[in-house]
């Protein structure tokens, strides 16, 4: 056997995943047999094998919500007064390799994240958030390169309006819910967990600090809407 070849085995077998044996490393999986590495290179796998699957049924639940959602109606709108539009054309159903949701880019649109959104509910909060985003650059000119306040403020503005943090998602899906604060628990730890994940921020800590600096202002600016929607 080629030593490559030797070398390739005998990783697959330090990692407990083995390209192509599905059956081997569901079993492996379950009984604790695998490595962190082998477990991501599992679920990588797994992703690839139901990409187009995943897509399919994302693109089903993009197509449905920009038609009959009252939030993505309604911020769809709000985005058309500022001289532009999100459509199925821009609005991108991808396999993502990292675990996040979706994403939003003034040149490219937004993306969500098919692997990672396996519910319409799932698909309409995070269109929701990243259509903020699409306004706050819009109506605000939000710097997303080397301004932290500004992502601070659109992640707060998101996370209050997108209706990812109402009571019922934390409580039942998260066990996060703190009936004294929760909501604000809930849109601050966000916030500084997306702020932390930009290139520009040292760690949470600075995060925590930029997103405590303009939490008042932010909070409270629900535009477009005249309050909290969700």
């Amino acid at each position: 056997m080629p030593a490559d070849e030797s070398q390739s085995l005998d990783e697959q077998k330090s990692t407990g995943f083995v390209p192509g044996d599905a059956l081997g490393n569901r079993f492996r999986l379950t009984l604790g047999w695998m490595t962190d590495e082998g477990m991501q290179q599992w679920k990588e796998d797994r992703d690839g094998r139901k990409e187009a699957t995943d897509c399919a049924r994302c693109e089903k639940n993009r197509d449905y919500l920009l038609m009959y959602s009252p939030i993505i109606r309604f911020m769809r709108q709000n985005i058309n007064k500022l001289g532009a539009d999100l459509h199925s054309e821009n609005i991108r159903c991808r396999r993502c390799l990292v675990p996040q949701k979706g994403g939003f880019d003034p040149d490219y649109g937004i993306i969500l994240c098919a692997n990672y959104l396996r519910g319409q509910d799932k698909v309409e909060d995070t269109m929701a958030h990243e259509m903020v985003h699409a306004y706050d650059h819009l109506r605000f000119q939000a710097e997303w390169e080397g301004n932290l306040r500004h992502v601070a403020c659109s992640e707060i503005r998101a996370s209050t309006l997108s209706g990812e943090c109402r009571w019922r998602r934390e409580f039942w899906q998260k066990s996060q819910w703190k009936f004294t604060q929760g909501f604000q628990d809930c849109v601050r730890r966000r916030a500084v967990m997306s702020v932390a994940n930009r290139p520009g921020c040292k760690d949470d800590v600075q995060a925590a600090k930029v997103v405590n600096e303009v939490w008042d202002s932010c909070f409270t600016d629900t535009r477009p809407f005249d309050e909290v929607y969700r």
